[in-house]
């Protein structure tokens, strides 16, 4: 026996030693191709770029990975027990692999024949996620156990778990438990049941197979396993167990939590941050990316642009429904409401738009079936202006009855307007709007069309189209600029030039075709004078005008070398004319726009922030100090002290790391592009383009007239602008707080936005007519400057230095002789003021022939 024994001992020792020799020799074998696990303490895990507004509200989030880290004390103690009884029951007894595990599951594996256990721990689960592949091959297990070894002596148990509760993939591209919580459910970790902790914990397995939305069938059946297992480790009682087990799967997909409606912002923001980053920095390093725009002007601004396409879509009649779904006069059969709730759940919301089904038409009302699964009728008011849509010049007879707009079984867009349902329809026409900040170019709200889901071009900064009178303030500022003054007097008479060229004579009309003769340049730019504007553009060259037009930011490869640049030949975005009209908001200084106002890494450092060039709204002798006018060296002084200190632009990021702190750039003066005084003339023409003629015998309107009917205030002005054809409707407007540009028209450039008769159903309080800019896009400045203004007081005039008041002879433009004649105060800059007074005899206001001539 003893013999024996001592043979099997040292036998027993061979095969030992031979084990430990072939553990070591694997061991070396796979050595060279096992990473530094030293890298996985400095581990970054993926996670999506986040989009905010500038008052934290988020826009949207992009990358192919949702995660949402967590520290494991913010983990509940509930999630961690379900996947440990789950997952790895013996995890924090174990060195990193379990040789029990290994041989229960190898004793159930000879049993049954089928792997029903795995044997890898959660530590050999976090080295194959961070380092290895899920290939099936023994040598990347072999890898996979002594990698499991080494994370063991470099991390505590809490750490392991913490990479595996985050790194873990639970489906629908969510990864971690705090993005399973949110996709699944729309909680966060600590808001979740029992049985929903269930659910995700039991996805590692097979996250397609198991997933609660695609197999709620199976998801059930693999929470009951977690739940039991739960029972047997004694982290839950038989009562929680049965509980949880009788539940229903409730899970539904849920996007990220969006807090406020700004798609073409937040696209913005990525597109640059990519170009700064490239995608794959940018998609998962889990940046913060805060924007300029703020909630409510934001809000306000995507309301004011759809209500305005809408508006303009339904004056010009019904198109018809989406689609017929049964035709009761042909004999089919409605269908029953499941399958219209079926159908309808197939079909995209646009905005404001839900689609509906008709299901009963009665005389004055009609019933439907909403999208969502809500019932309703809809009134005559809300039917009676679809009148049938014939073209975009013409519109059909009023209806009188339900059944001469829809049938039953007819698809249609409803919308809800003061809680009552509403027909509608998706509109034709498409719209921008966009507004900043003239001080510094700050994006305050943007919109680019009346849906992001229907349409991603964003008009507001990719639609080149023809800016029409909207650049006239512009060509007025060269004007001025070459000895012309607001109170000059120019031709408004028709013009006549044959153009060789052509072989025909070249004939600018005003719209309206009405002409005033001798006008004031401020009576001229107020009322759009389109033939002023040319012989303008003839007085002081197209080449000079072209030149002092690149200093508002206009490329000059988009302004013709014509004179019809006089008349908006120019093709400009809503986004390059709201900065152009900053310029003369500002007083003179070129400001950039930006969209991205700072960047946060996960971890809430600073490693970007916006520097932007700012108007100096203190510098020259525009605002006096104390009484007295700045010199330029004090200006610039107190610049440097009380406005460099709001720092905000540089043109990369640099990111934060442990040997370097990110020091914000700063910003600094903006470049005068104009006078001053030449910005303030041109601004009190625009005033008056809203406040018109009021006093002193003047009793005439701007085109912008509708704004001041609205809003009531004096610290407004702005231009209307349409096309040739009214093809673009275009209003910018400026006020101390904000500059803006709203454009509508069609994507089809040949499409002019046509006509709209009197619907008969509406009564009085309807438009109609021609569509142009005062009528079709001013209405969207309007609603957004009401919404906006309402937090901002009216401010004063603030009059440069070096503008001096003169009373003038509304007739001649020259100064009042206070003969009693019809007069007013108008602003001239230093230097440029009338010396003559209007003679007594009017015969003797022309001394100069060639003077004479050019204004007639």
């Amino acid at each position: 026996m003893w013999k024996w024994f001592k043979r099997l001992l040292l036998v027993a020792l061979f095969l030992g030693f031979a084990g430990i020799a072939a553990i070591v020799g694997m061991y070396y074998y796979v050595k060279p191709d096992l990473p530094d696990v030293k890298t996985i303490t400095e581990v970054q895990l993926q996670t999506p770029m986040k989009v905010y507004s500038s008052d934290g509200m988020l826009i949207s989030q992009f990358g192919e990975k949702r995660r949402i880290p967590l520290a494991i004390n913010e983990i509940p103690p509930q999630m961690i027990d379900a996947f440990l009884a789950t997952e790895d029951s013996r995890f924090y007894q174990h060195p990193g692999i379990d040789p029990i595990g290994i041989v229960r599951a190898a004793s159930v594996y000879i049993a049954s024949g089928h792997a029903k256990q795995g044997a890898s721990t959660i530590t050999q689960q976090v080295a194959r996620n961070y380092f290895l592949t899920r290939e099936k091959t023994l040598i990347r297990k072999i890898k996979e156990v002594f990698i499991a070894l080494h994370i063991e002596q470099l991390l505590t148990k809490d750490e392991i778990l913490a990479l595996y509760l985050n790194k873990i993939s639970l489906g629908y591209r969510s990864f971690g438990v705090g993005a399973a919580a949110q996709v699944y459910y729309g909680k966060s970790v600590d808001e979740l049941t029992l049985a929903q902790t269930a659910v995700i914990a039991g996805l590692p397995k097979a996250p397609s197979k198991l997933n609660p939305i695609y197999s709620p069938e199976n998801a059930r059946n693999r929470r009951a396993v977690v739940l039991m297992r739960m029972l047997e480790e004694g982290h839950i009682t038989r009562a929680q167990y049965e509980e949880a087990n009788a539940a229903p799967i409730t899970a539904r997909y849920h996007g990220a939590e969006i807090e406020l409606s700004a798609p073409f912002v937040a696209e913005m923001a990525r597109q640059e941050l990519v170009a700064m980053l490239g995608e794959e920095q940018a998609y998962s390093q889990g940046l913060n990316v805060y924007t300029t725009i703020t909630e409510k002007p934001q809000l306000a601004a995507n309301a004011a642009l759809v209500n305005n396409l809408l508006s303009y879509d339904l004056r010009h009649g019904f198109r018809g429904p989406i689609e017929k779904l049964w035709d009761e006069t042909k004999g089919e059969a409605p269908w029953d409401m499941q399958r219209v709730f079926d159908h309808l759940s197939e079909q995209p919301f646009y905005n404001v738009l839900s689609p509906a089904v008709v299901t009963k038409v009665n005389d004055k009302d009609i019933e439907v079936l909403v999208k969502g699964g809500k019932a309703g009728t809809i009134n005559w008011d809300g039917l009676k202006w679809a009148r049938r849509f014939v073209n975009d010049k013409r519109q059909g007879p009023a209806p009188k009855r339900a059944n001469e707009i829809v049938s039953a079984g007819d698809m249609v867009w409803v919308r809800t307007d003061n809680e009552e349902l509403v027909l509608s329809q998706l509109p034709d026409t498409s719209g921008a709007f966009v507004a900043i900040n003239p001080k510094d170019g700050a994006i305050q709200a943007l919109t680019g069309g009346f849906d992001f889901k229907h349409s991603k071009f964003n008009r507001a900064t990719m639609a080149k189209r023809q800016v029409g009178s909207n650049i006239k303030p512009f060509l007025y500022s060269a004007a001025l600029e070459n000895g012309y003054t607001l109170s000059t007097l120019v031709n408004d008479s028709p013009i006549n030039h044959w153009d060789a060229s052509l072989g025909k004579a070249w004939r600018p009309k005003n719209s309206p075709a009405v002409y005033d003769g001798p006008i004031r340049i401020r009576v001229a730019l107020a009322k759009s004078k389109n033939v002023v504007s040319v012989r303008l553009i003839r007085s002081v060259g197209v080449d000079g005008v072209i030149n002092h037009l690149t200093k508002f930011g206009f490329k000059k490869e988009d302004l013709p070398p014509y004179e019809t640049l006089a008349l908006g030949a120019a093709e400009l975005t809503p986004l390059e004319v709201a900065t152009a009209y900053a310029i003369i908001a500002n007083g003179g200084f070129k400001v950039s726009p930006y969209i991205i106002s700072r960047v946060e890494d996960a971890y809430g450092n600073l490693i970007y922030q916006a520097a932007p060039d700012l108007a100096c709204m203190t510098c020259g002798p525009e605002v006096p100090v104390a009484g007295q006018p700045l010199t330029e060296e004090q200006a610039l002084a107190q610049f440097d002290e009380e406005i460099l200190a709001s720092s905000e632009l540089e043109t990369e990021i640099t990111p934060a790391d442990d040997q370097q702190t990110y020091q914000p750039p700063q910003s600094k003066m903006a470049k005068r592009v104009i006078s001053g005084a030449n910005a303030f003339l041109i601004k009190e023409a625009l005033y008056s383009a809203i406040w018109g003629g009021r006093a002193n015998g003047e009793h005439w309107n701007g085109t912008g007239w509708r704004a001041a009917r609205e809003l009531k205030r004096h610290d407004v002005s702005g231009k209307t602008g349409t096309t040739n054809e009214a093809r673009d409707a275009w209003f910018s407007g400026m006020t101390p707080y904000s500059v803006a540009t709203a454009w509508v028209g069609f994507d089809n450039h040949s499409r002019a936005l046509g006509y709209a008769s009197y619907n008969p159903n509406l009564g009085n309080q309807q438009v109609t007519g021609g569509e142009f800019g005062g009528r079709t896009a001013q209405p969207a400045w309007i609603a957004f400057m009401a919404s906006f203004l309402a937090d901002h007081p009216e401010q004063k005039k603030a009059i440069p230095t070096d503008i001096v008041k003169k009373v003038i002879d509304l007739e001649t433009g020259l100064l009042a002789n206070g003969s009693g004649r019809e007069s007013r105060t108008e602003y001239f800059e230093k230097g440029t003021e009338p010396t003559r007074y209007v003679p007594e005899d009017q015969t003797d206001i022309f001394t100069n022939p060639d003077e004479e001539s050019e204004l007639f």
